[in-house]
């Protein structure tokens, strides 16, 4: 079975960078991540797939990279630049047969499996 596990958030100044970890287990091919801060709706942040085809929300357009190792099997958020407003849970996402698009790729209901989240604080 698919498990995710995510690791790398933390406490950084506005400006800083941060590189999120999800460690696969089991067979995925797209994959995402999102985040959720409290009272707001859970956003797609970046996606991918084995294939390496990258989308990213405008809000981190240009200042974040989202990658993949197959032999670690592990997924990574690159968030430069950051900014207060991406304080949230950042959770990573994945699923064996969802094909995105550039719009469904956000669409959180088409991945199957979900990491328990990691939080990210960035203060001004």
């Amino acid at each position: 079975q698919v498990q995710l596990v995510e690791s790398g958030g933390g406490s950084v100044q506005a400006g800083g960078s941060l590189r999120l970890s999800c460690i696969v287990s089991g067979y995925i091919y797209s994959m995402a991540w999102f985040r959720q801060a409290p009272g707001k709706e859970r956003e797609g942040v970046a996606g991918t797939t084995l294939d390496r085809r990258a989308r990213y929300a405008d809000s981190v357009k240009g200042r974040s990279a989202i990658s993949h190792d197959n032999a670690k099997k592990t997924l990574y958020l690159e968030l430069n630049s950051l900014k207060p407003e991406d304080t949230a849970i950042y959770y990573c996402a994945a699923d064996p047969a969802f094909f995105p698009g550039d719009e469904s790729w956000r669409d959180g209901t088409r991945y199957r499996y979900w990491g328990q989240g990691t939080q990210v604080t960035v203060s001004s």
